[in-house]
């Protein structure tokens, strides 16, 4: 399941790296802490995400 999870990240990671930083940019945060900032948590925050949906696509084989 690990091997998938990290499969998965691969898509969930720059997924929910390029929303955070589209929330910042739109929030007025147009310099490069507050986009490194986004980007570094939307990365942080896709590892157990991609975990569970890893887990769930495993548990509901048919």
């Amino acid at each position: 399941m690990l091997r998938l999870a990290s499969m998965l990240y691969s898509f969930i990671g720059t997924t929910m790296a390029g929303i955070l930083v589209i929330a910042a940019l739109t929030a007025g945060y147009d310099t490069l802490v507050p986009i490194v900032i986004a980007a570094g948590v939307g990365a942080v925050l896709a590892m157990p995400v991609s975990y569970y949906v890893a887990q769930a696509i495993t548990t509901n084989k048919g």
